[in-house]
């Protein structure tokens, strides 16, 4: 097993990370305002899939992204040309740098990161250009694979699009993990003064592969994803990203900038137990290390983003992993894919966002769709109503296939540091 307390911990020099900059396109909403009012209100983004044809499966609900227009975000790049989890993730990038108040051409005076997570890539477009091979020939197939769905396009583009020329580009593909992966990835750099700023979160677009792969393997719910309810049928895959801006609080402060919450640290783990299983003592041990990174402990916790897919598998073992480090008495734990479906890569990122607005507007958004929980999953997870609450410390959940584990910590920003 791979285990990794990332970075500088307590009692070692580091830089304070915070967030000043929240880029969102998913279901439920586009941009911070929208996603959080959405948050709020418990708003469902399921409905049938239209992204591909669904003809041969006895049901296709998924959480698609309906009316997105590039075209505001994205005006230097051929939008054309890219693909459309390429394009969620330049939109969101843009929106993520206005809403911190930032310019283009100010970031492209200081060094940067941008880190995008990702479990499909652009399989989406990738689909639907099957057909060129056929039509056009190979080779014509290859040059437009490589023009326009290469996945380092997430993040490379970004870069392109905001004219940023001192920055490492790269996009992480830990599948389901991959949007906290990537936050932890731009914590660091940002915490050890590598970088000055980072673009970090995850992309993906729905798609024929992900959607099939789900239904065979008998984890797609009919109707809607209900995590930890005991009548429960699975996941609805969905799409969107979710992109933070990280910078250190030295520049936030001297800017005047609006601090979403403070980056307090994060945990990776890989324990490969089995392909599509997750491990209850990996689980556990992943959220200890990130509150070990974070310097805070179990009775720190206010709430618990969780993965909660709405499988059978995974939410029993993730509650009872909660359970392992939290006691009898956890914190209140949610699960957001009940609104937004399974974003695959974007799940966590959009997730931190999530827990950041959560901890901005005082409220914990609830898990919907939920009748009866059931008892092997024993945590109070805010059934469809959000609750008003004081958030102080909020953990953030992303588990994914092979045993690839992260999970992020984030706190309300402090003029002193928490207490460790």
């Amino acid at each position: 097993m791979s285990t990794v307390a990332t970075g500088a911990g307590p009692g070692k020099a580091a830089r304070r990370v915070v967030l000043t900059g929240l880029g969102v396109v998913s279901s439920i909403g586009i941009g911070a305002v929208e996603f959080a009012e959405s948050l709020r209100a418990g708003r469902s983004g399921a409905g049938p899939i239209t992204q591909f044809d669904t003809e041969g499966f006895a049901y296709a609900n998924g959480c698609e992204i309906k009316g997105f227009d590039p075209e505001p975000w994205i005006s230097n790049l051929d939008r054309e040309q890219l693909g459309r989890a390429t394009q969620f993730s330049v939109a969101a990038a843009r929106m993520a740098v206005e809403d911190a108040g930032l310019t283009p051409d100010a970031l492209a005076r200081k060094r940067g990161l941008l880190s995008i997570g990702t479990t499909d890539g652009e399989s989406h477009d990738l689909d639907h250009l099957v057909g060129m091979e056929l039509r056009d020939g190979p080779e014509h197939m290859s040059r437009t694979i490589a023009g326009r769905v290469g996945p380092m396009r997430l993040s490379t583009a970004i870069a392109q699009e905001l004219g940023l020329a001192d920055v490492e580009a790269t996009t992480i593909a830990t599948a389901c993990a991959a949007g906290n992966y990537a936050i932890g990835n731009g914590f660091d750099a940002v915490r050890s003064g590598e970088a000055e700023f980072a673009l970090c979160g995850g992309a993906d677009a729905i798609c024929r592969k992900t959607f099939t792969g789900f239904y065979r393997l008998g984890t797609i719910a009919p109707d809607c994803c209900r995590p930890f309810d005991i009548d429960r049928k699975g996941i609805l895959t969905g799409e969107g990203a979710g992109i933070l801006v990280l910078e250190p609080l030295e520049s936030a402060l001297a800017r005047g900038a609006r601090i979403y919450a403070e980056v307090l640290g994060y945990g990776l783990n890989c324990d490969a137990y089995h392909q599509v299983a997750p491990n209850r003592e990996s689980v556990t041990r992943c959220m200890d290390l990130a509150l070990k990174d974070a310097g805070v402990s179990p009775r720190d916790v206010d709430l618990i983003s969780a993965h909660g897919t709405g499988t059978k598998a995974n939410d029993v073992t993730e509650t009872k992993a909660i359970r392992d480090l939290y006691g009898e008495a956890p914190p209140r734990t949610v699960s957001l894919k009940s609104m937004l479906g399974h974003t695959m890569g974007a799940a966590s990122a959009l997730a931190a966002i999530g827990c950041a607005l959560a901890i901005t507007h005082r409220f914990i958004p609830p898990t919907i769709n939920h009748v009866t929980t059931d008892p092997e999953c024993q945590i109070d997870c805010v059934p469809n109503q959000a609750v008003e609450a004081d958030l102080r410390i909020v953990q953030n959940n992303g588990m994914a296939f092979g045993g690839n584990n992260a999970v992020v910590i984030l706190g309300r920003y402090q003029d002193e540091e928490i207490a460790r």
